[in-house]
């Protein structure tokens, strides 16, 4: 029986049940192969930042203005077209607003229905009958069936049909539930797969209101970027990553976001601010936050001296006498005096209201229920890497040595690198979040900061820039993979390190804002590395120049939108003030790809070749058809 044994066989003969069966699923299979494969869309950094990211995810990067130019702007003009590109990304709100100002008669929705069934009908073209009707909206999907998969005919009954259908929408007052699943469909064939190449949380206003977006998306995968690390560990029962939630909260201005979302309050922090240094104002809350993270972070370190970051023990580095600090490039004074918190013998030594405050909080963290809801998802939607159709996707880096060559971080006893590193990785987070003990806790801490974590990449000085004003001593010393990644031959080397084809193959990296106003390109290694965090946190657009980038992966090339600001909803709805995004052609395929190209082509191939056998064995007597 070839490669299949009759056992396995035996059950595909469950699903497929006689001769006839197989062969429709062969034919159906191999017609698949032949589709063109999908649109897959790369963003990163997202930080919280609700309105510009759920507009991209509305517009589909443009491309939805890309497709109604194509099919109506010589009837209907520029104006028209981005009228109703506004209907297709903000439905309900459109509708509304049409129909105060007057402009919403029955042959107005006449004609929006029949513009969007021609665009359902173009984005359709490229999936299967079966694929689009998984993603129609269920209570709307055979009304969308039958609009959709009209076909002409000699008497025109068809037609005659789809008017009949179009007047009943009318007269039962349900063209506004249509309208709105009608544009959902539009934008799930747009975009067959979105990837989030890390970092969603912290910075921007709105992370759990992004998030209840995204959990929306039919087909989304995430890379995790350190600041998601960051709120796993808080959710799973790290101190240190609960307590840095929220001095990088309180920073932000986020802290209320954290109790109105996650009902986590802010009084028991306010109590011992007030208590212990005479103030609940931010400025006093965020210095009693670092004292406590410095402290805790101190304890981390202590109990790993494998970590390697003893040189970030800092408390034991200040001499209290004359309020300085002791760092290797000199002596730096502090910018305050209020450490009376801080032990002078056993400067990690917690005091015992510490030590409760950190308990409140540890399981104000773990049982809040709307949290952990999202880091489940989090968690279930995402890994440390993925390689995905030959591109590799990770959020920060792959450590490396300054020649060049993957560092090698020695855990547990075990030294790990390059690929074996960020699978470690990967364990660790999904040990902490599964059973929350401490040392898997703690790792997820060093996984958000450490020396050599592929989240992090760089040292962070979190302390210099809290106590000291000398900001000579801010730089963050980067990963020797940042002196790397406009070298080539280390691209490939990378590549072939996950086992992926170095020619056609391509890295895609988020981390790192790209300072595309001073020229730096996102493209890197000859077009090998791609780094697309463009800047959708508002509080990066000064360095980036831009307002966010999206990769776009479709079966012709690659190509890179980077985005400009985004006006908000209100200007979209008054003027169709759409995000406007220059695109750049990076690689155009000598040969259109099709499914069969893909990793899901790969999975259909070996099923064929399963079903292939299967037949066999039903055609020479060896398994009898189920009839």
């Amino acid at each position: 029986m070839g490669n299949y044994d009759r056992e396995y066989l035996e059950l595909l003969s469950e699903k497929y049940p006689d001769e006839a069966a197989a062969c429709s699923e062969i034919i159906n299979l191999r017609a698949i192969l032949a589709l063109p494969m999908g649109t897959e869309h790369f963003i990163s950094d997202l930080h919280g930042e609700y309105g510009a990211v759920t507009h991209i995810l509305n517009n589909c990067s443009g491309v939805i203005l890309e497709k109604v130019r194509k099919l109506f702007e010589d009837e209907i003009g520029e104006a028209e077209c981005r009228s109703l590109c506004s209907l297709i990304y903000y439905p309900r709100q459109e509708l509304s607003l049409l129909r105060e100002r007057g402009k919403l008669d029955n042959e107005k929705l006449r004609s929006v229905i029949i513009r969007l069934r021609m665009l359902c009908e173009m984005l359709s073209s490229k999936y299967t009958r079966g694929y689009v009707r998984k993603q129609m909206p269920e209570k709307w999907s055979f009304v969308l069936d039958e609009l959709l998969h009209m076909q002409k005919d000699e008497y025109g009954n068809q037609e005659h049909y789809r008017n009949a259908l179009l007047e009943g929408i009318i007269e039962t007052e349900a063209s506004d539930e249509l309208i709105v699943a009608m544009t959902e469909l539009i934008k799930r064939l747009a975009v067959d797969r979105l990837h989030i190449v890390g970092d969603i949380f912290d910075r921007g206003p709105e992370p759990a209101r992004l998030l209840d977006a995204l959990m929306e998306h039919p087909n989304i995968d995430i890379q995790w970027g350190n600041h998601d690390i960051l709120w796993l560990g808080a959710a799973a029962g790290s101190a240190a990553c609960v307590f840095t939630v929220l001095r990088i909260s309180l920073s932000y201005d986020n802290i209320n976001m954290i109790g109105r979302r996650y009902g986590i309050s802010l009084r028991p922090l306010m109590a011992y601010s007030e208590k212990y240094y005479g103030s609940s104002d931010k400025e006093t809350m965020l210095r009693a936050l670092n004292i406590l993270g410095f402290k805790l972070e101190g304890r981390i370190i202590k109990r790993h001296p494998g970590y390697g970051m003893d040189g970030r023990l800092m408390l034991e580095r200040i001499n209290f006498d004359d309020y300085t600090v002791r760092l290797d490039e000199g002596v730096f004074p502090l910018n305050h005096h209020q450490w009376d918190t801080v032990l002078r013998d056993d400067p990690y030594a917690l005091l015992p209201d510490e030590e409760a405050l950190i308990d409140e909080y540890v399981t104000a963290f773990r049982e809040s229920q709307s949290l952990r809801r999202h880091m489940d998802f989090i968690y279930k939607s995402g890994s440390t890497y993925l390689c995905c159709n030959g591109n590799l996707l990770y959020h920060g880096c792959i450590p490396m040595t300054k020649d060049g060559s993957f560092a090698k971080v020695r855990h547990g006893g075990v030294w790990y690198s390059g690929k074996s590193l960020m699978d470690y990785a990967d364990e660790i987070v999904k040990c902490g979040w599964a059973k929350g003990d401490e040392s898997a806790l703690d790792m997820m801490w060093y996984l958000w900061c450490g020396n050599d974590s592929p989240f992090s990449g760089r040292v962070f000085h979190t302390f210099e820039r809290a106590v000291l004003d000398d900001k000579s001593t801010w730089a963050e010393p980067k990963n020797h993979y940042f002196d790397f990644w406009e070298d080539e031959g280390v691209a490939r080397m990378i590549l072939r390190e996950f086992g992926l084809d170095p020619e056609s193959g391509h890295i895609i990296n988020g981390h790192t804002p790209v300072k595309a106003a001073k020229g730096e390109s996102p493209v890197k290694a000859h077009g090998k590395l791609f780094i697309i965090d463009g800047g959708f946190c508002k509080a990066y657009q000064k360095t980036t120049g831009i307002a966010g980038y999206t990769l776009v992966f479709n079966s012709h090339g690659l190509k890179i939108k980077a985005h400009r600001g985004f006006k908000g909803v209100n200007m979209v709805l008054k003027e169709n003030a759409d995000i406007e995004s220059d695109a750049v052609q990076i690689e155009r395929f000598e040969r259109r790809r099709y499914i069969a190209d893909t990793d899901e082509g790969a999975k259909l191939k070996r099923r064929i070749e399963a079903l292939g056998e299967l037949l066999r064995a039903y055609r020479s007597g060896e398994i009898p058809e189920k009839r």
